[in-house]
């Protein structure tokens, strides 16, 4: 019966959190189609300036154009007729709308660029959550000492440096300094029509994307560290570890079996809040490198107002904040059961 009766708790605290993320990730579509709309102008007017200034085409012509895009796509309704329309077609046809620019559904575009987001993401959330806790508990227990300071000073131009910076950085040094032959990109021209993976296209990706890693994950690290490391000397400090000392625990035991465990519940609540926080340093870091993710059709579409492809990324980037948040309590509950009860 406890087991029944913990299945059940379990899944009304899953349960709850979902209901719970359902108006948020709404009122996110509201606002940020809101926001997106706010900017003078729309795509029609962006394609008007194009056949003026490139096309040499007059300016009663290229309204006459403008006019036409706008009955095309629906730019002429309203705010609100626009945003029911989309929603409408996510809800019931699981389309995000058709992108101005590529002329073609958002879905087929967020089918073939999505995973490769997430996969950049979920290795900097791995790289950079390991990393933290091992970096923050070496620190926490060899307190003051160089290697504590050296990696404090580390830990604060990490969190402090943006990875637009850091991405321009790597792109100099790794072109000029370290004369890398190629920058940018997925892979090598040779393994673009390449459908089939091997181990030497796989090779050639890490070749490519590295970077993107190692800057979206380092603000992570930094982050990370520091709650490890102030988690683990408050609890170093605790009244229980002094006793499991008394009894003659050695010290290894000590930490790793009494006291990671108990300073690692926040860094599980933290979680949550990191993943949007890797996306957006592979957002900031793909964009300089030309790393073909949705961070680059993410950026053009907001300089273009390809309203649908921008709404489309934010919505996915919450959908992965709800996710994260989500995967983040049910950890937490996995090794904290009073969580669920609460």
């Amino acid at each position: 019966m406890i087991f029944i009766f913990s299945g059940v708790a379990v899944l009304k605290f899953i349960g709850k959190r979902i209901l719970y993320a359902i108006p948020v990730l709404f009122f996110i579509t509201i606002v940020s189609f809101a926001i997106i709309q706010l900017a003078p102008g729309d795509y029609a007017s962006n394609y008007k300036s194009f056949l003026m200034n490139f096309a040499n085409m007059p300016e009663f012509e290229a309204e006459q154009a403008a006019t036409l895009v706008r009955q095309q796509y629906g730019l002429d309704k309203p705010l609100l007729g626009q945003y029911f329309a989309w929603m409408k077609g996510i809800i019931t046809e699981g389309k995000f709308g058709v992108s101005f620019a590529y002329k073609k559904d958002i879905s087929e575009i967020f089918v073939e660029r999505l995973p490769r987001t997430l996969i950049l993401a979920l290795v900097s959330h791995l790289l950079a959550t390991l990393g933290g806790i091992f970096i923050g508990i070496y620190s926490a227990t060899h307190q003051y000492s160089l290697t504590d300071n050296a990696a404090t000073v580390l830990a604060f131009l990490g969190t402090s440096l943006p990875r637009f910076f850091l991405g321009l950085f790597a792109l100099y040094a790794l072109l000029f300094w370290a004369k890398v032959p190629e920058m940018g990109g997925w892979s090598s021209a040779q393994y673009v029509m390449v459908d089939t993976m091997s181990w030497a296209k796989f090779v050639n990706i890490v070749a490519h994307v590295w970077p993107v890693v190692i800057i979206a994950g380092l603000g992570g690290i930094s982050r990370n560290f520091r709650v490890m490391r102030g988690n683990l000397l408050d609890v170093l400090s605790a009244q229980y570890v002094t006793t499991a000392r008394a009894k003659g625990l050695t010290e290894g035991s000590v930490i790793m079996k009494h006291a990671v465990p108990n300073a690692l519940h926040p860094i599980i609540m933290y979680q949550g809040m990191v993943l949007p926080y890797m996306i957006q340093g592979e957002l900031e870091t793909s964009i300089v490198l030309s790393v073909p993710t949705l961070a680059p059709i993410f950026y053009t579409a907001l300089n273009s107002q390809d309203i649908y492809v921008s709404a489309g990324c934010i919505l996915i980037y919450a959908i992965v904040l709800v996710v994260g948040n989500l995967l983040s309590d049910i950890l937490l509950a996995a090794m904290d059961p009073r969580v669920i009860q609460e």
